[in-house]
């Protein structure tokens, strides 16, 4: 198996490739200074050269509250980008597996989101990636879609990351208390999706770590597990203004990774110890 890891610099592309070197698995992660995925003859010759069985797809903007404002770019990376990929997936007959977004759906209701239900993406940076599920699911046979949420790992910067600081220089800080997910462990998730890799069970999953949480209590169970004395205090959305609009509910149903026997991954809670006993290793 030789597999091409798009956006390798991103904090899960960074941790698939990780786990790809460790299982000694034929591999290349690429990023911006590889090629430019909003050029389609620059994308495809990369790819065509390197010849993958599988291409892992993380590359992708994701700053939601710019892509308001840079909707031609983020429409670029995440649309048209990914048709390129799948169009050059579909000429090698390579896998694909796309790494998509709890912001898909637009947070109605209080149950998990199944895999079945319809997306209604509510800000443009879901929009986009709900059109690159459409792109790959029209175009190819072989692929894999995997939404997850709130992920957080060791490289680049995330909510972990942010809270650990601010609990160093402040005393109090204020977080969103209305919207619930899961945080996801992009070690765990890149072993999961290694595994999907290497098996045929192609469709749409929905992959994070297990339970469920508002940020607010999110951040809490990060100042408990370094055991630092900061008041949080909880806040409604409506007291943060965003230039894009958050889905209330994120929470996603993994029951399709039970049905497709694939094993769950971790509770948020003990990621939590485990990534922060990483950083301190670090």
């Amino acid at each position: 198996m030789k597999v091409l890891v798009t956006g390798a610099d991103g904090q899960l592309g960074y941790d698939v490739v990780k786990k790809l070197k460790e299982l000694n698995i034929e591999h290349i992660g690429v990023d911006k200074e590889d090629f430019d995925l909003t050029m389609e003859k620059e994308t495809k010759k990369f790819i065509l050269n390197y010849q993958p069985d599988v291409i892992v797809h993380c590359a992708a903007y994701t700053d939601v509250d710019q892509a308001e404002v840079e909707r031609g770019l983020c429409y670029q990376v995440n649309v048209k980008g990914t048709r390129y990929i799948a169009e050059v997936a579909k000429k090698l007959d390579a896998k694909i597996l796309y790494i998509s977004t709890d912001y898909v759906f637009d947070g109605q209701g209080e149950e998990p989101f199944e895999v079945t239900d319809e997306p209604n993406p509510i800000n443009y940076y879901g929009k986009t990636k709900y059109h690159g599920e459409q792109k790959v699911q029209r175009l190819l046979d072989k692929y894999f879609i995997v939404r997850t949420s709130w992920v957080f790992g060791e490289h680049g910067n995330n909510f972990v990351k942010t809270m650990l600081r601010l609990g160093k220089e402040r005393d109090e800080i204020s977080v969103v208390a209305d919207q619930y997910g899961s945080p996801t462990y992009t070690g765990d998730l890149a072993k999961l999706i290694i595994e999907m890799i290497k098996t045929d069970k192609y469709g749409i999953y929905h992959a994070t770590n297990e339970g469920f949480c508002s940020w607010y209590e999110f951040a809490k169970e990060i100042f408990k597990s370094i055991d630092v004395d900061v008041k949080v205090k909880p806040v409604s959305s409506d007291e943060f203004e965003t230039k894009a609009e958050r889905p209330n509910n994120s929470k996603l149903s993994k029951q399709i990774l039970v049905d497709k026997k694939f094993k769950i991954l971790d509770n948020y809670k003990n990621t939590i110890h485990r990534f922060i006993m990483d950083e301190n290793k670090n």
